[in-house]
Protein backbone atom coordinates (compact mmCIF):
# COMPACT_ATOMS: atom_id res chain seq x y z
CA UNK A 1 0.00 0.00 0.00
CA UNK A 2 1.55 3.18 -1.08
CA UNK A 3 1.31 5.93 1.83
CA UNK A 4 0.36 9.53 0.21
CA UNK A 5 2.81 11.99 0.91
CA UNK A 6 1.75 15.18 2.61
CA UNK A 7 1.98 18.14 0.16
CA UNK A 8 4.04 21.29 1.40
CA UNK A 9 1.95 24.22 1.08
CA UNK A 10 3.37 26.68 -1.33
CA UNK A 11 4.93 30.14 0.15
CA UNK A 12 3.67 33.26 -2.03
CA UNK A 13 6.02 35.11 -3.15
CA UNK A 14 5.48 38.70 -2.80
CA UNK A 15 7.43 40.71 -5.91
CA UNK A 16 8.21 44.58 -5.23
CA UNK A 17 5.08 47.03 -6.32
CA UNK A 18 6.24 49.14 -8.91
CA UNK A 19 5.43 52.19 -9.59
CA UNK A 20 2.48 54.08 -11.27
CA UNK A 21 2.93 55.83 -14.21
CA UNK A 22 1.78 58.99 -12.32
CA UNK A 23 4.23 58.57 -9.39
CA UNK A 24 7.30 58.12 -11.92
CA UNK A 25 6.18 61.70 -13.36
CA UNK A 26 5.82 62.95 -9.51
CA UNK A 27 9.45 61.64 -9.21
CA UNK A 28 10.70 63.19 -12.21
CA UNK A 29 9.47 66.71 -10.98
CA UNK A 30 11.33 66.13 -7.52
CA UNK A 31 14.55 65.38 -9.38
CA UNK A 32 13.86 68.07 -11.69
CA UNK A 33 13.34 70.93 -8.44
CA UNK A 34 16.33 69.39 -6.65
CA UNK A 35 18.62 70.13 -9.70
CA UNK A 36 17.30 73.72 -9.43
CA UNK A 37 18.70 73.65 -5.82
CA UNK A 38 22.04 75.16 -5.10
CA UNK A 39 24.76 73.06 -4.35
CA UNK A 40 25.81 74.92 -1.76
CA UNK A 41 22.43 74.59 -0.34
CA UNK A 42 22.10 70.89 -0.78
CA UNK A 43 25.36 70.48 1.21
CA UNK A 44 24.35 72.84 4.10
CA UNK A 45 24.83 70.10 6.32
CA UNK A 46 28.30 69.52 5.86
CA UNK A 47 29.35 73.35 5.19
CA UNK A 48 29.64 75.92 7.46
CA UNK A 49 26.60 78.28 7.51
CA UNK A 50 28.60 81.72 6.14
CA UNK A 51 29.25 79.75 3.26
CA UNK A 52 24.90 79.06 2.33
CA UNK A 53 24.46 82.02 -0.30
CA UNK A 54 21.35 84.11 1.01
CA UNK A 55 18.36 84.64 -0.88
CA UNK A 56 18.19 87.45 -3.52
CA UNK A 57 16.18 90.31 -2.93
CA UNK A 58 13.59 91.60 -5.43
CA UNK A 59 14.93 94.11 -8.08
CA UNK A 60 14.51 97.69 -6.37
CA UNK A 61 11.23 100.14 -8.04
CA UNK A 62 9.39 97.21 -8.69
CA UNK A 63 7.47 97.66 -5.45
CA UNK A 64 4.02 99.20 -5.70
CA UNK A 65 2.00 99.99 -2.42
CA UNK A 66 -1.31 98.72 -2.07
CA UNK A 67 -1.90 99.86 1.39
CA UNK A 68 -1.96 103.49 3.78
CA UNK A 69 0.88 101.89 5.46
CA UNK A 70 3.07 101.13 2.31
CA UNK A 71 2.40 104.66 1.28
CA UNK A 72 3.65 106.01 4.21
CA UNK A 73 6.89 104.04 3.89
CA UNK A 74 6.83 104.93 0.31
CA UNK A 75 6.46 108.67 0.54
CA UNK A 76 8.83 109.60 3.82
CA UNK A 77 6.06 109.68 6.45
CA UNK A 78 7.34 106.75 8.46
CA UNK A 79 11.19 106.43 8.22
CA UNK A 80 11.60 103.61 11.06
CA UNK A 81 9.93 100.31 11.68
CA UNK A 82 9.64 100.99 15.35
CA UNK A 83 7.23 103.27 14.30
CA UNK A 84 4.73 100.82 12.97
CA UNK A 85 5.21 98.40 16.43
CA UNK A 86 4.58 101.55 18.56
CA UNK A 87 1.13 102.18 16.76
CA UNK A 88 0.60 98.75 16.78
CA UNK A 89 0.35 98.94 12.66
CA UNK A 90 0.18 95.68 11.13
CA UNK A 91 2.92 94.39 8.22
CA UNK A 92 0.66 93.62 5.29
CA UNK A 93 3.61 94.23 2.45
CA UNK A 94 7.17 92.60 2.46
CA UNK A 95 8.57 95.53 0.70
CA UNK A 96 7.83 97.84 3.67
CA UNK A 97 10.44 95.97 5.84
CA UNK A 98 13.24 96.33 3.26
CA UNK A 99 12.37 99.46 3.22
CA UNK A 100 12.45 100.50 6.74
CA UNK A 101 15.07 97.51 7.97
CA UNK A 102 18.73 97.95 6.24
CA UNK A 103 20.72 95.11 6.18
CA UNK A 104 18.52 92.88 6.66
CA UNK A 105 19.58 88.56 6.34
CA UNK A 106 17.86 85.70 5.60
CA UNK A 107 19.13 82.23 6.14
CA UNK A 108 17.14 78.61 5.44
CA UNK A 109 16.44 76.13 8.55
CA UNK A 110 17.23 72.84 7.35
CA UNK A 111 14.21 70.94 8.20
CA UNK A 112 13.85 67.82 6.13
CA UNK A 113 16.19 64.92 6.02
CA UNK A 114 17.25 62.22 3.43
CA UNK A 115 18.64 58.67 4.37
CA UNK A 116 22.94 59.36 4.52
CA UNK A 117 25.72 57.10 3.90
CA UNK A 118 25.85 54.22 6.56
CA UNK A 119 21.86 54.62 8.00
CA UNK A 120 22.54 58.07 9.26
CA UNK A 121 20.66 60.91 8.25
CA UNK A 122 21.63 64.16 5.54
CA UNK A 123 19.38 67.04 6.51
CA UNK A 124 18.30 69.09 3.42
CA UNK A 125 16.55 72.54 3.30
CA UNK A 126 13.02 71.02 2.22
CA UNK A 127 11.23 68.27 3.74
CA UNK A 128 8.94 66.47 1.65
CA UNK A 129 6.01 65.03 3.25
CA UNK A 130 3.99 62.00 1.22
CA UNK A 131 0.41 61.50 0.72
CA UNK A 132 -1.33 58.71 -0.58
CA UNK A 133 -4.13 58.86 -3.40
CA UNK A 134 -6.13 55.98 -4.92
CA UNK A 135 -3.94 56.70 -8.25
CA UNK A 136 -0.81 57.04 -6.46
CA UNK A 137 1.41 59.06 -3.98
CA UNK A 138 1.13 62.86 -3.91
CA UNK A 139 4.65 64.66 -2.55
CA UNK A 140 4.42 68.17 -1.33
CA UNK A 141 7.25 70.45 0.08
CA UNK A 142 7.62 72.70 3.05
CA UNK A 143 10.36 75.14 3.47
CA UNK A 144 10.81 77.28 6.85
CA UNK A 145 13.22 80.79 6.32
CA UNK A 146 14.59 83.16 9.32
CA UNK A 147 15.21 86.65 8.22
CA UNK A 148 16.71 89.47 10.74
CA UNK A 149 18.95 92.52 11.12
CA UNK A 150 21.32 90.91 13.43
CA UNK A 151 20.40 94.07 15.44
CA UNK A 152 17.13 93.39 17.69
CA UNK A 153 14.36 91.91 14.50
CA UNK A 154 13.59 88.85 13.67
CA UNK A 155 11.21 86.86 11.51
CA UNK A 156 9.94 83.12 10.83
CA UNK A 157 8.29 82.12 7.59
CA UNK A 158 7.09 78.53 7.20
CA UNK A 159 5.48 77.38 3.65
CA UNK A 160 4.58 74.56 1.48
CA UNK A 161 4.24 73.45 -2.23
CA UNK A 162 4.58 71.27 -5.00
CA UNK A 163 7.95 70.15 -5.25
CA UNK A 164 8.24 71.33 -9.02
CA UNK A 165 8.01 75.06 -7.67
CA UNK A 166 10.66 74.77 -4.95
CA UNK A 167 11.93 78.37 -5.44
CA UNK A 168 8.44 79.67 -5.31
CA UNK A 169 8.27 78.17 -1.76
CA UNK A 170 11.07 79.41 -0.82
CA UNK A 171 9.83 82.73 -1.93
CA UNK A 172 6.54 82.81 -0.58
CA UNK A 173 8.41 81.65 2.81
CA UNK A 174 10.75 84.87 2.71
CA UNK A 175 7.46 86.52 2.02
CA UNK A 176 5.91 85.07 5.31
CA UNK A 177 9.10 85.39 7.19
CA UNK A 178 9.17 89.24 7.00
CA UNK A 179 5.28 89.63 7.43
CA UNK A 180 6.08 87.89 10.63
CA UNK A 181 9.27 90.24 11.63
CA UNK A 182 9.19 91.33 15.66
CA UNK A 183 11.34 93.34 17.69
CA UNK A 184 13.66 91.31 20.08
CA UNK A 185 14.49 93.17 23.64
CA UNK A 186 17.75 92.82 24.57
CA UNK A 187 19.82 92.90 27.88
CA UNK A 188 22.38 91.23 30.39
CA UNK A 189 20.07 89.84 32.94
CA UNK A 190 22.65 87.19 34.05
CA UNK A 191 23.92 87.47 37.16
CA UNK A 192 27.23 86.50 36.69
CA UNK A 193 28.17 89.24 34.33
CA UNK A 194 25.48 92.39 34.84
CA UNK A 195 27.72 94.42 32.48
CA UNK A 196 24.59 95.95 31.42
CA UNK A 197 25.29 95.26 27.72
CA UNK A 198 22.86 94.47 25.19
CA UNK A 199 24.30 91.00 24.04
CA UNK A 200 21.90 88.74 25.72
CA UNK A 201 18.19 88.64 27.42
CA UNK A 202 17.02 90.63 29.61
CA UNK A 203 15.57 87.42 32.06
CA UNK A 204 14.63 83.93 31.61
CA UNK A 205 11.35 83.19 28.85
CA UNK A 206 9.65 80.12 27.89
CA UNK A 207 8.00 79.21 24.52
CA UNK A 208 6.16 76.36 23.08
CA UNK A 209 5.07 75.04 19.83
CA UNK A 210 3.19 71.27 20.10
CA UNK A 211 4.91 69.30 21.92
CA UNK A 212 8.49 70.94 22.93
CA UNK A 213 9.00 73.51 25.54
CA UNK A 214 12.23 75.83 25.44
CA UNK A 215 13.52 78.25 27.93
CA UNK A 216 15.54 80.65 26.68
CA UNK A 217 18.10 82.12 30.17
CA UNK A 218 20.63 85.00 30.29
CA UNK A 219 23.97 84.17 30.15
CA UNK A 220 27.59 85.85 30.77
CA UNK A 221 29.61 87.70 27.95
CA UNK A 222 31.84 84.74 26.46
CA UNK A 223 29.56 82.48 26.89
CA UNK A 224 28.47 81.89 23.20
CA UNK A 225 24.91 80.30 22.47
CA UNK A 226 24.54 77.42 24.19
CA UNK A 227 22.04 76.15 21.47
CA UNK A 228 21.73 73.37 18.96
CA UNK A 229 22.81 74.62 15.26
CA UNK A 230 19.87 75.44 13.94
CA UNK A 231 18.56 77.66 16.46
CA UNK A 232 21.82 79.29 16.50
CA UNK A 233 20.78 80.77 13.00
CA UNK A 234 18.02 82.32 14.64
CA UNK A 235 20.04 83.77 17.49
CA UNK A 236 22.57 85.35 15.48
CA UNK A 237 20.21 87.37 13.09
CA UNK A 238 18.22 88.28 16.09
CA UNK A 239 22.03 90.13 17.26
CA UNK A 240 21.82 87.78 20.67
CA UNK A 241 25.06 86.64 21.10
CA UNK A 242 25.06 84.94 24.87
CA UNK A 243 22.12 82.74 26.06
CA UNK A 244 21.54 79.52 28.09
CA UNK A 245 18.90 76.75 26.41
CA UNK A 246 16.86 73.91 27.89
CA UNK A 247 14.43 72.05 26.35
CA UNK A 248 11.99 69.07 26.88
CA UNK A 249 9.48 67.27 24.25
CA UNK A 250 10.23 66.11 20.78
CA UNK A 251 12.76 68.55 19.86
CA UNK A 252 13.83 66.37 17.04
CA UNK A 253 10.96 67.96 15.07
CA UNK A 254 13.31 70.82 13.62
CA UNK A 255 9.73 73.06 12.94
CA UNK A 256 8.35 73.08 16.45
CA UNK A 257 11.33 73.87 17.94
CA UNK A 258 12.26 76.76 15.59
CA UNK A 259 8.68 77.78 16.84
CA UNK A 260 8.61 77.66 19.96
CA UNK A 261 12.33 79.85 19.83
CA UNK A 262 10.10 82.25 18.06
CA UNK A 263 7.34 82.35 20.13
CA UNK A 264 9.76 82.96 23.44
CA UNK A 265 11.67 85.49 21.68
CA UNK A 266 8.43 87.13 20.91
CA UNK A 267 6.94 87.16 24.73
CA UNK A 268 10.63 89.23 25.87
CA UNK A 269 8.84 92.24 24.26
CA UNK A 270 5.37 91.19 26.07
CA UNK A 271 6.70 91.31 29.53
CA UNK A 272 6.92 95.55 30.66
CA UNK A 273 10.02 95.98 32.65
CA UNK A 274 10.12 98.72 35.87
CA UNK A 275 12.16 101.55 34.48
CA UNK A 276 14.61 101.96 37.30
CA UNK A 277 16.06 97.95 36.41
CA UNK A 278 16.01 99.30 32.69
CA UNK A 279 19.76 100.76 33.25
CA UNK A 280 20.95 97.82 35.47
CA UNK A 281 19.71 95.42 33.27
CA UNK A 282 21.52 96.98 29.45
CA UNK A 283 17.47 96.69 28.24
CA UNK A 284 17.72 97.07 24.46
CA UNK A 285 14.46 97.11 22.06
CA UNK A 286 14.57 96.46 18.67
CA UNK A 287 15.54 99.73 17.52
CA UNK A 288 18.93 99.86 15.77
CA UNK A 289 21.52 101.21 17.30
Amino acid sequence: MIMSEKRESRKTRRLPRTATKQEAVQVSKIEAAEELIPKELEAAAAVPEEMIPPIPKPAAGAWKPVTQTGRDVANGKITDISQLFETGQRITEPAIVDALVPGLENDIILIGGSTGKGGGIRRTPSKRTTRMHKSGRRYRISVMVVVGNRNGYVGLGFSGGLPSAHREVVEKALAKAKLNIIPVRRGCGSWECKCGGSHSIPFAVTGKAGSVRIKLMPAPRGLGLAVSDEVKKVMKLAGIRDVWCKSRGQTQSRVNLIKAVFDALRKLDAYRVQPSLESTIGLKTGRVE
